[in-house]
């Protein structure tokens, strides 16, 4: 009878723990008219150039002010984790999407520690390697099916450490798959700008070196648009 009750015992906890790991929610990290859960990268206090109107969070370059990086970051870190998000950009125009960003005053921008997703109008004449959709200076898009400028486009982002895998979905389509680490990242890395950055203008860099970061969305000149954005953490 003991022995019986025992292994009933190991079954609830095993199925309390599973409950628990795929009880997971996703979050939405966009209000009606709030940009709650949002700063500005190094935020000094007189940064402007984000406002958001009925659920939609907005950069324009003409209204921004204020010295350094405008890009927005969360005010909390993710590790793993599933992010969707649509955007908008006007033309000509680009920004990205950006994840283990280490905001400290020694990092002059988001992108000398966060890998980015780029956003852009896809009528720019740019090289594979930074169009949209693309990690940013490694990995092309496999399809390009970015939608003009002024139209809506979605990604659907996967960060994943535990498997060591990124995967981009952009407007239902599948374009990237790359690795988080090891080997294979570093030599993705190594004939970037991003390779011995140190030695570059921005001075200091962690390039890709921090699993556990936040989230940012890049300023640029232009219009560029933000909603339904939210996420899932694995």
């Amino acid at each position: 009878m003991k022995k019986i009750l025992l292994l009933l015992s190991f079954i609830f906890i095993a199925c309390n723990n599973n409950q628990k790991e795929n009880n997971g929610e996703w979050v939405s990290l966009i209000q009606q008219d709030s940009m709650n859960g949002w700063h500005y990268y190094q935020d000094d206090g007189n940064k402007t150039g984000w406002d958001i109107d009925n659920g939609v969070l907005t950069f324009t370059s003409a209204n921004a002010s204020g010295n350094g990086d405008k890009s927005l970051v969360s005010d909390k870190e993710y590790t793993n984790f599933k992010i969707h998000l649509e955007w908008k950009v006007s033309p000509g125009s680009n920004s990205g999407f950006f994840w283990g960003v280490k905001e400290d005053e020694k990092y002059e921008f988001p992108y000398v520690t966060g890998p980015e997703i780029q956003i852009l109008d896809p009528a720019n004449p740019d090289p594979p390697l930074i169009q949209a959709g693309a990690l940013y200076g490694m990995v092309a898009p496999s399809e390009f099916v970015t939608n003009p400028a002024g139209k809506w486009n979605s990604y659907d982002i996967t960060i994943d450490h535990r498997i060591n895998k990124g995967v981009v979905v952009h407007n239902g389509t599948k374009i990237v798959e790359f690795p988080l680490s090891g080997e294979e990242w570093d030599a993705m890395v190594a004939p970037t700008k991003f390779n011995n950055c140190d030695q570059k203008p921005w001075h200091n860099c962690d390039f890709g070196k921090f699993k556990t970061g936040k989230i940012s969305i890049q300023d640029h000149p232009g219009v560029i648009s933000f909603r339904n954005i939210k996420i899932l953490e694995l």
